[in-house]
């Protein structure tokens, strides 16, 4: 499968027919007009996506939706008891007075959700990681073009003033030549973890098979829902998916950079004792046409460099730069490396070459030093949800278009493909294609199970 062979996931089931043309609400629209909006996943993050939404004057919250009776009503409360409440996100896209949905879902429901959503016509505000699979993120470029839909994928260091000064420090060559990038994420949750509680009974009020969705049909575990979710493979990819998207997506971003031409990835479960299925502890390396990136992740040794848990560091020839959503700090490359020779080396080697190679006659002009650079922390998710609003209006492609997004999830889709074959992935990012590895390659996408229709909250 590559990015020239759009095969459709349907809402309902395993891959369909190709996704018809739908209709558009309209073009650009008035500064102050109001957009009506609709969340879709109303836990944590989507609850968090939908205060920042109601902070905007231009904003109305039609619709909330989510299969947890629990979150609908804490949702509703939000709105002052203004919005609808609806257990089924098909509902939610019949309603002709949305123009925008909030998808906050469990990963696995990213797709399926926001493909659905252009198809009705909607603009869409996803959560981050774009997709599960490579395939389906590609699919939902697609849909997006062919509906001609505004898709913000929530990479919201996109919208921050400090991370777009650290992308033009580096494209404008304040680090020099940049061959080495390294993210990382460590924590220690050892030795419980996220503990083994038993399968049982789902909460009063939660449809779990809608929850479940396209993946397969299990008891319902309380580690598989809310906010543990991201650690079983049905439904994400672990921390590589989670804050890797994150991070790759400003390395590409600051590199100028589609895609890596490679990836090799290595770790497991080694410590923690609970029923978790991604690993605690994660090495991957990303091979770039002139530079390698690594990922490093521990959930079982929480120690950092510098007491940084987290971050980008970005290694050149004349400094190094590291960000997080904090700020950043720009640090020159110490001078003084050279050793003067003593004169009796340079007898001796006058005595076996002539004339002296050019490294010992003259010492090259020093070039101009980095300065040290720091920027202070940036706002961002409120940024992110103000661009995607006037983009509604405008039709411009915001700043994490999902074209963008695709390519910034595809790279951490990479490493847990590696992971699973054990293999190094040969990746050509213009053609979406894994090269020469089949096994590998079957990984880009998955069969979505039937799950039932019909039922609306």
């Amino acid at each position: 499968m590559n990015r020239r062979t759009f095969v459709s996931a349907s809402v309902g089931g395993a891959a369909g027919a190709a996704l018809s043309s739908g209709s558009s609400r309209g073009g650009a629209r008035g500064a102050n007009e109001r957009v009506t909006v609709a969340c879709i996943g109303c836990g944590g993050m989507g609850r968090a996506n939908l205060n920042d939404f109601l902070r905007m004057d231009d904003v109305q919250v039609a619709a909330v939706c989510d299969v947890w009776e629990h979150n609908r009503q804490r949702s509703v409360q939000m709105t002052g008891g203004e919005a609808a409440s609806f257990g089924d996100f098909r509902r939610v896209l019949e309603l002709q007075n949305v123009d925008a949905v909030i998808v906050a879902t469990p990963d696995h429901w990213h797709a399926p959700i926001a493909i659905a959503a252009c198809e009705a016509g909607k603009d869409v505000y996803v959560e981050k990681p774009l997709a599960l699979t490579i395939a389906e993120g590609r699919q939902m470029v697609e849909a997006a073009r062919r509906h001609g839909r505004v898709v913000q994928v929530g990479t919201q260091q996109r919208s921050g003033v400090h991370y777009r000064e650290v992308v033009e420090l580096v494209r404008g060559g304040a680090l020099g030549t940049v061959s080495r990038v390294a993210c990382w994420n460590f924590g220690n949750s050892s030795p419980a973890g996220i503990g083994n509680p038993p399968d049982g009974d789902p909460p009063p009020g939660l449809d779990w098979d809608m929850y479940l969705g396209p993946a397969p049909r299990v008891p319902f575990n309380p580690n598989r829902f809310i906010n543990t979710f991201r650690w079983f493979w049905d439904y994400s990819g672990g921390k590589v998916t989670d804050w890797g998207t994150h991070h790759l997506d400003v390395i590409q971003w600051a590199m100028d950079v589609e895609g890596p031409q490679a990836v090799t990835a290595t770790g497991g479960k080694f410590v923690l004792e609970d029923n978790r299925e991604t690993p605690d502890t994660l090495e991957v390396v990303f091979e770039y046409p002139d530079f390698i990136a690594t990922f490093s992740h521990r959930e079982v040794n929480g120690y950092a460099p510098d007491g940084r848990g987290y971050g980008i560091q970005f290694y050149g020839s004349d400094g190094t730069l590291f960000v997080d959503r904090d700020g950043y700090e720009l640090i020159p490359e110490a001078e003084g490396h050279f050793e003067e020779p003593t004169a009796a080396y340079l007898e001796q080697m006058q005595a076996a070459l002539d004339p002296l190679p050019p490294w010992q006659r003259e010492r090259e002009t020093p070039r101009s030093r980095t300065q040290y650079v720091k920027g202070a922390r940036s706002e961002q998710h409120i940024g992110h949800v103000r661009n995607f609003l006037d983009c509604v209006k405008s039709r411009q492609r915001p700043r994490s278009d999902v074209e963008t997004g695709h390519t910034s999830t595809a790279a951490p889709h990479l490493a847990n493909i590696a992971l699973h074959t054990g293999r190094r992935i040969r990746w050509d990012a213009g053609l979406e294609e894994i090269l020469d590895d089949p096994e590998a390659a079957a990984r880009l996408g998955y069969e979505y199970r039937e799950w039932e229709r019909g039922r609306a909250g």
